[in-house]
């Protein structure tokens, strides 16, 4: 195995150019740990945050960007059980992910689905872990309920619209041009509102209310999403692009009985990590070999363009997922 590897690393807080390459040694696996050599890492929105300085990795993680990848484990630490020298895997990474060569938790890492690519199987582990860890252990949402996704175009918003078809939801989505509202619901979406020129709290009056919203706009959504939610109904944040802080009234809250809550994936346990591995790998796995979920690529890029990408993500001109591709 090589002793070295190329990298993206962040140079300085900032925008897509201070991602820059460099020379690192390969990760030695800790105990539980396996070392994957990746063929393809996903790109989120974390990372972005990460490298404008926003979002610090957990203590002990790299600090290479990089939450998700697919590729073969080529070592492993002590006490590994699971894998062996050769297996193929898509793993949800605490962070290295924008390098040829990472290290995760063996409990983090899930076999390749029946059918589908190392490319695509790079896309599943953050966007899959998140949407159901949120959407269903969280959320709690239930067949025929009324479901809300905004950003319904993204990697978070193709994979939430097709898991909450397949679980026999009414899905709703936002997106921001008619071309995304059009593909949205070509996944599965009863409906997609364009925000541009569509009130989605208006058009929840119509249908009764939400009985879950799945929302990582935050700012000025927060309330409007409230008023969107049919009593009784969940509100369950993942992000704040809009910001965190907003003024909201929560007599209506008490009055409707609504629930307000939310998570980040990257903070949690090693423990709750693997929890969300195992349901997501008994119950999502399934839907794909069905094919009633597939991974949605909007792009692909080498790794050293990785600025490219983060270009490409933050101008929201894309649907699905974008990934980076490691050097052969």
């Amino acid at each position: 195995m090589d002793t070295s590897m190329l990298a993206m690393e962040i140079s300085a807080p900032g925008g897509p150019d201070v991602l820059v390459p460099t020379s690192l040694p390969v990760p030695v696996p800790g105990h539980g740990q396996i070392i994957i050599r990746l063929a393809y890492a996903g790109v989120n929105r974390p990372d972005a945050l990460q490298r404008a300085g926003s979002y610090a990795p957990p203590a002990n993680a790299s600090p290479l960007p990089g939450l998700e990848g697919a590729g073969t484990v080529v070592a492993m630490g002590p006490g590994v059980t699971r894998w062996q020298i050769g297996d193929k895997v898509c793993a949800l990474l605490p962070g290295g992910g924008y390098a040829e060569y990472a290290a995760c938790n063996e409990a983090h890492a899930l076999p390749i689905p029946e059918g589908l690519s190392l490319r695509e199987a790079a896309c599943l582990p953050e966007t899959c872990f998140t949407v159901w860890s949120n959407m269903v252990m969280r959320g709690k949402l239930k067949a025929g309920e009324r479901f809300l996704v905004h950003g319904g175009s993204s990697g978070i918003g193709t994979t939430a619209v097709q898991i909450a078809r397949a679980l026999g939801a009414r899905v709703f989505a936002t997106a921001g041009t008619d071309e995304k509202c059009r593909a949205v619901e070509a996944l599965g979406a009863e409906t997609c509102f364009n925000y541009e020129t569509t009130d989605f709290q208006e058009e929840a009056k119509t249908l009764g209310g939400f009985d879950l919203i799945l929302d990582m706009v935050g700012g000025p959504y927060l309330p409007r999403n409230v008023r969107a939610l049919a009593d009784d109904g969940r509100l369950v944040q993942i992000a704040f692009l809009q910001g965190p802080k907003v003024e909201l009234n929560f007599a209506e809250m008490m009055m409707r009985r609504l629930t307000l809550t939310g998570s980040t994936l990257r903070p949690q346990s090693d423990a709750a990590k693997a929890a969300i591995a195992h349901q997501v790998e008994t119950h999502v796995w399934p839907l794909i070999k069905s094919g009633k979920f597939r991974v949605v690529i909007d792009s692909e890029y080498a790794l050293t363009d990785a600025p490219a990408a983060h270009w490409r993500m933050e101008s929201s001109g894309h649907i699905g997922k974008i990934v980076l591709r490691m050097p052969e």
